[in-house]
């Protein structure tokens, strides 16, 4: 089953980026054969100065500019190949955008044949057909109802309303609690109970 399945398929452009990217690697480690170069010559040089051979120690800094030559030049290449390989990786994102964006073209011009006039016309036309056969359906029921059926129905609308919204339904009216004791008079209310009592008594019978 494994062998069987499909392998990414590896397109020219893929072949031509991976050329690019083995020679840039391979200027790479030239540069770094070059610069190992100059460090011994640089070390040889040293060497002959430090044996009194000054003419030896000239050929070796030739030497050395002559590979520092070479070193820039590389750095020329290597930034050549580094700016085609970003090119062609930045072109191709390119046609991966383009594609996608053909694909949602087709996409919306399929969605625009379903979505013509006649179609939306039509659509329009069965939304108020069906309304119009609701409205129908609720005069009938309404006028088939008698005044406390109405009653009842709308008693329990209102009570769906309570459940739904956590309210109390609007024509339940909580009266207040009857007192549980009984009322304690004021010291103005005691006085004047005093004076009406002395009232009273001071009058004869």
């Amino acid at each position: 089953m494994g062998g069987n399945q499909s392998m990414p398929k590896v397109t020219a452009q893929d072949r031509a980026i991976l050329d690019l990217k083995l020679q840039r690697d391979k200027v790479k480690q030239y540069q770094k054969n070059l610069q190992a170069i100059l460090d011994r010559e640089e070390a040889i040089a040293k060497q002959h100065l430090s044996a009194g051979h000054k003419d030896r120690a000239l050929v070796a800094l030739r030497r050395r500019k002559y590979q520092q030559g070479l070193l820039l030049k590389t750095d020329g290449q290597l930034e050549n190949l580094q700016q085609l390989v970003s090119t062609i990786e930045f072109s191709l994102v390119e046609v991966s955008v383009l594609h996608g964006l053909k694909q949602g073209n087709e996409v919306l011009k399929e969605i625009h044949k379903e979505m013509n006039v006649e179609s939306v016309e039509r659509l329009l036309e069965e939304t108020a057909e069906a309304r119009e056969y609701q409205r129908e359906i609720d005069e009938m029921l309404a006028n088939n109802l008698s005044l406390d059926e109405e009653d009842a129905v709308q008693a329990e609308l209102r009570e769906l309303q309570a459940a739904v919204l956590g309210e109390q339904p609007s024509d339940d009216v909580r009266l207040p609690s009857a007192p549980t004791s009984e009322p304690v008079a004021q010291p103005e209310e005691e006085e004047k109970e005093v004076v009406t009592d002395t009232a009273r008594t001071a009058v004869p019978a």
